[in-house]
């Protein structure tokens, strides 16, 4: 199977499960309240949702009367130091009125582009907040991590700009609902493009939105990767993925509140087909709850982007839903053309504000897990439990509890002069066969079968009392070895010992090109998974299926490895729990490391794990277990050395310029 055939099917099976299974529809706050914190959690947003919020130290920088409302140009800050532009626009003698905020998207100038939908609302009553983006406002921090930058360490983080420009809305929306012209019972959000996406997303969020209305901004899964889709979005568009939902089953929980889809029918980002069949499944949710007449779609003949159509559209629905105003379409102005001038709607006013934190946001908005203190092997233990259980719930999810049969097969049995070799395959998941190879010394095969005189047909489960049988070192070569048989990752095979190779996704006959691996590493993180979680799977289904060969049962298997494969064989040894030990060479120093903006280099995202461990502390977690580095390895380890050290025995570490001088 091609990995992007893989991927298609798996959009495939996710989408078609959507929407999820509903209660029925008088536990449905209950079941909302359960799920609203799920994705929280997915987002990174759970801790701030339960802390108390900061000041917003709210600014205003100027304020312009106009016919009908008044402008402020101002600033708050969603965190201490997180700080956002808008424009706040008050209709004259508004007193309880209803207000609309507004999401930008992804074009230059923000709020002074989108400031003619600010003014169309206000002129209509409503007082309406625009805010910049953190990516293209008058701050300039960014939204582009994977899309641009090669920032894939981002998905290991738990991190998509999703999760600012959602807690940005949240802490906009706690602007607004302080005001005393605000009935905050009547709140609408809408958007174009990602602002159309963040409605979804904060609306998702926030309870207190009454009534969405995304534009450009809607679409299913699989499209997005079977038609590359995705290829054209910008990391905002989606929140993390760690359980593989459908972006209907995210948007359900905007439901039972008003809702109106916009979206161009010949937009080159979301699919026609996509659009409607999102539509189709989510109006399976209203329905559910006796809802369906609150959610509509509009669809327009468009590229990507607004017509005057839509607004009017948007336009009837806010009146409708947030006034009570039941006005025809054909009632309703489109705008009146007038524009500001930029430099009249700024508000840091072409100077960057002192001790902004949204450049960086990215770096601290979701926190990384800090090494624990362990000083016994009872602390060791606790910390592993803790860490494997959050592995398995927000990174691995998508393994198979528990994993199914490897259903190994022998394929076929050869030697030469010095060895015999088993080639097998076993399957990972469905449709994936994996290679793999066993070889056996024939030096080592006349020692199992006894060949000394007096022990003719020893055989190996018939050994002397205390002698051990030899270990197997089992090789995860690299996508760049040329035939998986060849590679030596390690430097070669202690004397005495068998060598086993297994061949994970990306590795051999399964290895996709260069040019692909840029689309491949975010639809993969699109479905919950990356392409490094697939190698671990991999790798704990190929030491299953080693396993069950008879010439391996009862021997020490020790994994090796070398770069990106390095931080697959030490999760593969976390999670499996039954390795003697890993042997690594230039193991990566920690997965919160970019790459090239083209996505090519080290494939070693998981989808959160730098929320609960880093790969210098999985290589501790691994003790008893040993722990061998051939060559530098990064100074980070000395965290695992030092814990080993501290631990003692049975646990070892070692450091050796070459793995041939090396012996247990």
């Amino acid at each position: 199977m091609h990995i992007h055939e893989y991927l298609v099917k798996v959009a495939r099976q996710i989408d078609a499960a959507a929407p999820a299974q509903l209660p029925p529809a008088a536990e449905w706050p209950a079941w909302h309240k359960r799920r609203q914190e799920e994705y929280l959690v997915a987002l990174g947003l759970d801790g701030y949702f339960a802390a108390a919020r900061p000041p917003l130290n709210v600014k205003i920088t100027a304020s312009h009367q106009r016919e009908g409302f008044k402008i402020l140009c101002l600033s708050f800050e969603s965190l201490p130091g997180l700080k956002v532009a808008g424009n706040l626009y008050i209709p004259d003698g508004a007193a309880g009125a209803p207000a609309v905020l507004y999401l930008c998207g992804h074009a230059g100038l923000q709020k002074g582009h989108y400031q003619m939908h600010a003014r169309r609302f206000a002129q209509l009553g409503f007082v309406t907040l625009v805010i910049d983006t953190v990516q293209y406002g008058e701050v300039h921090g960014y939204h582009h991590g994977t899309y641009a930058h090669g920032w894939h360490h981002w998905i290991s983080r738990g991190y998509t700009p999703t999760a600012v420009e959602v807690w940005n809305g949240v802490r906009a929306i706690d602007l607004l609902l302080d005001l005393e012209e605000v009935d905050g019972r009547r709140l609408g959000v809408t958007g174009n493009s990602g602002g159309g996406a963040i409605t979804w997303w904060l609306t998702a969020a926030d309870n207190r939105v009454a009534a969405a209305a995304p534009t450009c901004g809607t679409g299913m899964i699989t499209s997005h990767i079977e038609d590359r889709t995705l290829d054209g979005h910008c990391d905002c568009m989606f929140p993390m993925n760690p359980w593989g939902w459908s972006l209907v089953d995210f948007s359900a929980l905007v439901a039972p509140r008003p809702c109106l889809v916009s979206s161009a029918a010949n937009d080159a980002l979301f699919t026609e087909a996509s659009i409607r069949e999102f539509h189709r499944k989510l109006a399976v949710v209203y329905d559910h709850l006796g809802a369906g007449d609150k959610l509509e779609l509009f669809m327009y003949p468009s590229s990507h982007g607004y017509q005057p159509e839509t607004r009017r559209n948007i336009s009837r629905f806010f009146l409708k839903h947030l006034m009570g105003k039941d006005v025809p379409v054909e009632m309703i102005a489109d705008f009146d053309g007038h524009k500001e001038e930029l430099s009249t709607l700024a508000v840091f006013r072409g100077r960057v504000p002192a001790n902004d934190r949204s450049t960086t946001v990215q770096d601290w908005l979701v926190p990384k897990a800090r090494p624990r203190e362990i000083n016994s092997t009872a602390e060791l233990a606790e910390e592993r439990r803790r860490v494997l259980e959050a592995l398995r719930k927000n990174t691995f999810a998508f393994f198979p509890q528990p994993l199914p049969d490897p259903d190994i097969e022998m394929v076929h049995e050869s030697w030469t002069d010095h060895t015999k070799t088993w080639f097998f395959r076993y399957t990972s998941e469905p449709g994936w066969r994996l290679p793999g190879w066993l070889y056996l010394p024939l030096e080592e095969e006349k020692r199992e079968s006894g060949s000394g005189e007096g022990d003719q047909g020893k055989r190996r489960d018939q050994r002397d009392e205390g002698e051990r049988p030899a270990p197997i070192l089992l090789q995860l070569p690299g996508s760049k070895d040329r035939h998986p048989t060849m590679a030596s990752p390690v430097g070669g095979v202690p004397r005495g010992w068998l060598r086993a190779v297994i061949a994970c996704r990306g590795c051999g006959e399964t290895a996709w090109g260069e040019n692909l691996q840029w689309h491949l590493r975010r639809a993969a993180a699109l479905t919950g998974r990356t392409l490094a979680s697939l190698r671990v799977l991999d790798a704990l289904q190929g030491l299953a299926a080693l396993r069950r060969l008879p010439l391996a049962k009862g021997r020490p298997i020790w994994l090796a490895a070398a770069g990106e494969m390095a931080a697959v064989a030490l999760y593969a040894a976390l999670l499996d729990g039954q390795t003697a030990g890993v042997i690594l060479r230039d193991p990566p120093a920690t997965q919160d490391q970019p790459g090239p903006s083209d996505g090519s280099g080290p494939m070693i995202e998981m989808i959160n794990c730098l929320r609960y461990t880093d790969l210098p502390q999985v290589a501790g977690l691994l003790w008893p277990q040993g722990l061998v580095f051939v060559g530098p390895r990064p100074a980070g380890y000395l965290w695992a050395e030092e814990l080993y050290d501290r631990l003692g025995a049975p646990g070892a570490w070692w450091n050796v310029r070459e793995l041939s001088a090396w012996t247990i």
